[in-house]
């Protein structure tokens, strides 16, 4: 009894380990990863909208079809990048996610058009951090009435 209950433990721990390495580990061995997909139809450093998502023929799985998807494969090597996404009445979220899916930076707001938007090698220099000025000094309080 006590053989079967050691082998019935082993194996679930074994399969634990199992299951979790292979979680782990296949994001960093998968062939058709997003970017791998995205790379051929989008340009670097260049916004590119996705078609629309259709049933039979999806750019991405688990696309929405209500969502209109925009994408910009970046690369800092020639320096930073600068994103601009016009104001409108629309529904706006921007995600930026490393080489391998991470996602490291997401907002999201009610302004977009994403036919306008732009992502290129930022050119000009970010303006310099100027000293915030000293507080202006606090009001003398009138002296104190003596008795009378």
């Amino acid at each position: 009894m006590i053989r079967l209950l050691f082998t019935i433990i082993a194996g679930v721990l074994l399969g634990g380990v199992v299951h979790l390495v292979s979680v782990l580990a296949l994001p960093r061995i998968a062939s058709q990863d997003a970017y791998s997909r995205l790379t051929p139809m989008t340009r670097e450093n260049a916004v590119t909208p996705l078609p629309l998502a259709d049933p039979n023929n999806a750019t991405m799985p688990l696309m929405d079809p209500a969502f209109a998807v925009a994408i910009c494969r970046y690369n800092l090597k020639d320096g930073p990048i600068k994103l601009t996404v016009p104001v409108s009445q629309a529904y706006t979220s921007v995600s930026f996610y490393t080489r391998n899916e991470v996602a490291y930076y997401a907002i999201n707001d009610r302004s977009a058009s994403l036919a306008a938007s732009s992502c290129k090698v930022q050119t000009d220099q970010p303006a310099a951090k100027q000293e915030e000025p000293a507080p202006a000094p606090a009001p003398a309080s009138p002296p104190p009435r003596g008795k009378r």
